[in-house]
């Protein structure tokens, strides 16, 4: 693309020099004739010779803010190099333009500096955000702002404003039923057979939660896990406050700990690992210092966009979480526990239900780099703009909350527009994916094996009285052996020993697992 034929956002990076972490989603030019090409997540707008703006900050940026989708981590860098005069010239000359009124909203916003405008502002109040373009906060947590006249309709703080674009792809993700989806499910098996299969999803939950960390063989800790996401899904305060998040901690990790200090770290933390005694790091969390303060944009999203989707909210916040990684421990259980405890508080999984989603993430190979492809969208392009901006020194430096690291990093500058604006647009649709399968699928797989199972237990109490926990191993034996009986079980219930009895226990198995006990019967 010929830098003499970009307009808008496009135009402002190039003009200005900006290195951009996050590339543009939207990006304009002039051409030909009017057209929308759409590839790799980038939509390019060609626009005809008549819709160039004039060629300076003023034409450019009413044209970003007017035609394209506002991109923040742009905003912030461009309003630490633009000159304020200009920009205030643009804003005295047109003061009731809302362009020029949202320019010096977004100005004094992203730069916490406020600008020097002598003449008073006028004109009608218009939203920050277009709700058709950005996830807004809801219309009844907008706040008029008076000295810009603009109703503040951004769902976060300038702490942590996470960005999620309304492409078509979200719009469908938005639109997933997920209530129906489970009432379906209930109507098709039962809503008993649902619930008592919530304690076995609540376990292969903490499982595959586990499994993600490459810790599933750690027995104590999956259980201690399941028992949280049982009791803590949902109850409480939401978990993004110092006090919630300690509580949380220490029910997850449990007393065995290094750690001296619970709940928000006071240490430096980034995501790894050892490859031929090189560390390897793949993500690079914020600093100690801005963690209180971007949880507090986390509870700030919470509040402003109450009434919106539940999955669209889950997802940010689970994910958003991640990335902020708070903890100096736990941050990645606490991120998928997020997932269910959003979607238990905004009342579309009920009591005492957990969607397994991790489950369905550890499936296989390709399952878990789709996961790993979606946290790449933040951490792949923030690494590459830091190379060179960390290390790790000879002696290692003792933090407060028992942590003593030697990691070393001078990148915060560059990374803090990142941080503060992240663009979860991909991640909402991941997650809305994820849950449509794990109902569809994993939920309904489980399901149907409750109920076959169930089916399989009656029958084989109309062959033989014996208690469940006896007929649980019989069945058990029966898939695991083919239908053939062993020694073991032989010995133990000598009554099985009967050819006929043990017959018509397997052919009861064997067809409930099938689903035609109800078309067939047991013969007897």
């Amino acid at each position: 693309m010929k830098t003499q034929d970009l307009i808008g956002g496009a135009w402002l990076v190039a003009q200005y020099g900006i290195d951009l972490v996050m590339h543009l989603s939207v990006q304009s030019r002039v051409g030909g004739r009017r057209k929308t090409e759409r590839e790799d997540g980038t939509t390019t707008e060609t626009y005809v010779e008549g819709m160039r703006p004039s060629a300076n900050l003023r034409g450019h940026l009413t044209f970003h803010l007017k035609h394209e989708v506002p991109h923040l981590e742009m905003l912030s860098r461009l309003f630490d190099r633009v000159d304020t005069a200009e920009l205030v010239a643009w804003i005295e000359g047109e003061p009731s333009g809302q362009y020029a009124r949202k320019a010096g909203f977004w100005y004094e916003w992203l730069t916490g500096r406020t600008l020097d405008v002598q003449l008073p502002i006028a004109g009608t109040y218009v939203d920050v955000l277009d709700e058709n373009k950005l996830v807004a906060a809801s219309a009844d947590q907008a706040v008029p702002n008076r000295r810009w006249r603009v109703r503040d309709n951004l769902p976060g703080s300038t702490a942590f404003c996470p960005v999620v674009r309304k492409t078509n792809d979200v719009h469908e993700a938005l639109s997933v039923d997920l209530q129906r989806l489970l009432n379906d499910l209930a109507l098709e098996f039962g809503g008993d057979v649902l619930m008592r299969s919530a304690v076995w999803m609540t376990l292969r939950e903490s499982k595959s939660s586990f499994a993600i960390e490459g810790e599933a063989d750690q027995a104590d800790r999956i259980q201690r896990f399941a028992d949280v996401l049982a009791r803590r899904t949902g109850v409480g305060a939401l978990p993004i406050d110092n006090a919630s998040l300690a509580q949380l901690q220490i029910e997850i990790l449990g007393r065995r700990t290094t750690l001296r200090q619970l709940g928000i770290r006071q240490s430096p933390v980034f995501v790894g690992e050892v490859v031929r005694y090189q560390e390897v790091v793949h993500y690079v969390a914020p600093p100690a210092e801005d963690l209180q303060a971007m949880l507090d944009g986390m509870a700030v999203f919470w509040t402003r966009t109450q009434g919106q989707s539940a999955l669209m909210r889950s997802a940010v916040l689970a994910f958003g979480f991640v990335y902020i990684h708070p903890l100096a421990d736990g941050n990645g259980r606490v991120h998928r526990f997020l997932v269910n405890d959003v979607l238990r508080r905004d009342g579309v999984v009920k009591e005492p239900m957990i969607l397994p989603v991790s489950s369905l993430i550890t499936r296989d190979s390709a399952e878990r780099r789709a996961y790993d492809g979606v946290l790449d969208v933040i951490s792949r392009p923030l690494m590459s703009a830091l190379s060179g901006a960390y290390g790790f020194a000879l002696g290692q430096t003792a933090y407060p909350d028992g942590i003593e690291s030697n990691f070393e990093f001078d990148g915060n500058n560059t990374a803090r527009p990142v941080w503060r604006y992240l663009d979860l647009t991909r991640h909402v649709v991941y997650l809305a994916d994820v849950l449509v399968r794990t109902i569809r699928d994993d939920m309904r797989e489980e399901s149907r094996y409750l109920q076959q199972h169930a089916q399989a237990r009656a029958a084989i109490k109309d062959i033989v009285e014996m208690p469940d926990m006896q007929i649980d191993r019989i069945i058990r034996s029966v898939q695991a052996n083919q239908g053939h009986l062993t020694m073991v079980l032989a010995k133990e219930l000598t009554l099985l020993a009967d050819p006929d009895i043990w017959g018509a226990i397997v052919e009861a198995t064997t067809l409930a697992f099938k689903g035609q006990l109800g078309q067939k019967g047991v013969q007897r």
